[in-house]
C-alpha cells in the first residue's frame, strides 16, 4: 500500500516522503525493560522512506523473520529545510505535523546483530517496518513537553507514555539531529518509545493515539 503524508482532516501534505530520523532509548524505563544502557546522547539511527505505511485500514507485518515488535512513538513532520545549527524557533515554526506512529522491529534479529556489534538496518528498515496514521497540524499542540502516546491492543493498554518523561525534548533533539545532517520537507522524526513494547501479532485490532488530539483504529494483516 502507497503512503502519502495527510492530515487527519484527509488533506494530503505535498511534501515527498523522506527519511525517517528514529531516536533510540529516548525513555529510560524502555531502555530499562530490554536491558540497555541509558544512553548519555541522542541514539540515532535512520529508516528510509520507502519502508513506510499507512496505519489507517489495516497494515501488513513481515512474516518468516522472528518476532515483530511494535514501539508507539510521537512522530514529527518536518515542513522546512533544517540545517546546521538552527534556533528553537526555526525548529518549532519547521514542524508541519504530529502523529501517532509505530517503529515495528524484528526484534530477534536486531539481539543478533547487536550481539556481533553489527548495524541494525536489516531489523529496522524492512518494508512496513514504519507504520504513519494521519497528522495534526504543527501548531495544534501548545506544550511540546505534554504530549500522550498510547497503543491499544485488543482492548488492552499496552503503551501509555508522555513527552515529558523523554531523555531528550523534542525541540532540543531536532536541533541535535539537524548538527549530524539536514533535514528536509517530508522528513520524520520518530521521538522514541516509551516502555510496554511486545510482539506483534497477525489478527490483532489496535488503537493509536496522541492524546487529546487524535485517535486511529487500525490491524494488522
Amino acid at each position: 500500500m502507497s503512503y502519502q503524508h495527510q492530515y487527519v482532516d484527509g488533506t494530503r501534505i505535498h511534501f515527498p516522503m523522506g527519511k525517517v530520523v528514529c531516536i533510540g532509548r529516548n525513555y529510560a524505563e524502555h531502555a530499562k525493560e530490554l536491558n540497555n544502557p541509558v544512553p548519555t546522547e541522542p541514539l540515532l539511527f535512520i529508516k528510509p522512506g520507502s519502508c513506510v505505511v499507512p496505519f489507517v485500514d489495516g497494515f501488513a507485518l513481515v512474516e518468516g523473520r522472528g518476532d515483530v515488535h511494535y514501539e508507539a512513538e510521537i512522530a514529527v513532520l518536518i515542513g522546512k529545510p533544517l540545517s546546521r545549527t538552527p534556533s528553537t524557533e526555526e525548529v518549532r515554526d519547521a514542524i508541519s505535523g504530529f502523529a501517532p506512529g509505530l517503529d515495528l522491529t524484528l526484534r530477534d534479529l536486531q539481539s543478533t546483530l547487536k550481539a556481533k556489534g553489527y548495524p541494525w538496518e536489516t531489523a529496522k528498515s524492512f518494508d512496513g517496518a514504519c507504520v504513519l496514521a494521519p497528522f495534526i497540524p504543527g501548531d495544534a499542540v501548545e506544550d511540546l513537553r505534554d504530549m500522550g502516546i498510547r497503543l491499544t491492543i485488543n482492548g488492552d493498554v499496552r503503551q501509555d507514555g508522555n513527552s515529558r518523561d523523554m531523555l531528550n525534548p523534542i525541540l532540543p533533539m531536532i536541533q541535535h539531529i539537524c548538527g549530524h545532517f539536514s533535514l528536509q520537507p517530508g522528513d520524520v522524526i520518530l521521538t522514541g518509545t516509551p516502555v510496554g513494547v511486545g510482539v506483534l501479532n497477525k489478527g490483532e485490532e489496535l488503537v493509536l493515539e496522541l492524546v487529546g488530539h487524535s485517535r486511529f483504529a487500525s490491524r494488522t494483516l
